[in-house]
C-alpha cells in the first residue's frame, strides 16, 4: 500500500508495534542501491527483520518492483542503466501501490543526479531520506553538499523537508539529532529522534543501509512518518548497543549488524529517544 497522512503522530509504542510487524512479517526490498553499499545493506536488512533482493538492471527493475513489498532507490554511484532501472521502479512501485524511498545521495552537490533525484519525486516517494544538504539541495534551497557528507544541521534543513511534503508522504534528514516530518491529521508534524553513534559517520552505507530499512518498516507501518520514525529509532538504539561493544569504526560495523538483531521491544522502550511531534510550516 502507499502510506500517506496519519491521524497520530508517531509514539514508542508505534514504534514498537512497527517493529513487531517488521519481525513477523519479514518484507521483501528491492534495493537499487550503489555499488559501495550493495552487501552492507543487504546484511543490515536481512539483520533487522527483512529480506533484501538487489534487483536494478532494466530487464528486472519493474517487474520486482510489484513483486517486492517495498523499494528503495539510492543514487550513490548512478550509472545510465542503473537510472532507467530506478525510473522503471519508481513507476512500477507507483502503480502497484508499494512504497518507496528515495536516498538522494549528493542531490545538493552534483548537477546531473540532482536532476534525476528530482524526476524520480513525480512517482511520489512514500519517503524521502538523505543528510541535511541532500535534503536542502533536493528541494532547491540551496547548495551546501560536499559528496555524501552533510555540511548543514539537520535542523536547517526542515523547510525543505516540509517543502519536499508535497512529493512524499515524510521526509527525515539524519544527523546527530534526526529530523524527521510528515502529515499528521493534514499538517505537517516534526519528529526528533536522538541516540545513535558517531562511529556511524566513520563506516561507510550507514545512510544507505537507514534508507533501506526505511523501506522496510514503511511497508509494515500505519503510515510513513510511523515507518521513518521507527527505522531511525531501530537504528539509532543498534548504534548504541555496537559502540558498547566496538574498539574502532571496523568493529563497530560488525556489531551494528548484530546490534540490529540484537534490538527488542525491551531496547527500543528503555533506549529509544523519541521527542514529542511538534507542528512545523
Amino acid at each position: 500500500m502507499t502510506l500517506s497522512s496519519s491521524p497520530h503522530t508517531p509514539t514508542l509504542d508505534a514504534v514498537v508495534a512497527a517493529h513487531a510487524a517488521l519481525r513477523a512479517r519479514r518484507p521483501l526490498v528491492q534495493a537499487l542501491t550503489n555499488a559501495v553499499s550493495t552487501n552492507f545493506v543487504a546484511n543490515v536488512l536481512l539483520s533487522a527483520g527483512a529480506a533484501p533482493a538487489m534487483v536494478d538492471n532494466p530487464e528486472e527493475a519493474a517487474l520486482f518492483a510489484g513483486v517486492a513489498d517495498a523499494v528503495l532507490i539510492n543514487l550513490g554511484t548512478p550509472t545510465a542503466a542503473q537510472v532507467e532501472s530506478m525510473r522503471l521502479a519508481a513507476a512500477a512501485a507507483q502503480k502497484a501501490g508499494k512504497p518507496w524511498v528515495l536516498d538522494p545521495i549528493a542531490a545538493g552537490g552534483l548537477p546531473w543526479r540532482g536532476a534525476v533525484a528530482a524526476e524520480l519525486l513525480q512517482f511520489k516517494p512514500a519517503i524521502v531520506r538523505g543528510n541535511a544538504s541532500e535534503i536542502i539541495g533536493l528541494a532547491g534551497l540551496g547548495g551546501g553538499g560536499r559528496g555524501v557528507d552533510s555540511s548543514a544541521d539537520p535542523a536547517a534543513a526542515v523547510p525543505a523537508a516540509v517543502d519536499l511534503l508535497a512529493h512524499a508522504a515524510a521526509v527525515s534528514a539524519s544527523g546527530p539529532v534526526d529530523h524527521a516530518v510528515g502529515f499528521v491529521g493534514g499538517r505537517p508534524m516534526l519528529v526528533r529522534i536522538g541516540g545513535g553513534s558517531v562511529y556511524l559517520t566513520r563506516v561507510t552505507a550507514t545512510g544507505c543501509a537507514l534508507g533501506a530499512l526505511s523501506a522496510a518498516y514503511a511497508s509494515v507501518a500505519p503510515d510513513a512518518l510511523t515507518g521513518l520514525v521507527a527505522a531511525h529509532a531501530h537504528f539509532a538504539v543498534a548504534a548504541e548497543l555496537a559502540e558498547a561493544n566496538a574498539k574502532g569504526p571496523g568493529s563497530f560495523a560488525v556489531a551494528f549488524v548484530d546490534a540490529l538483531d540484537a534490538v527488542d521491544e525491551a531496547e527500543l522502550r528503555e533506549r529509544a529517544k523519541i521527542e514529542p511531534a511538534v507542528a512545523v510550516g
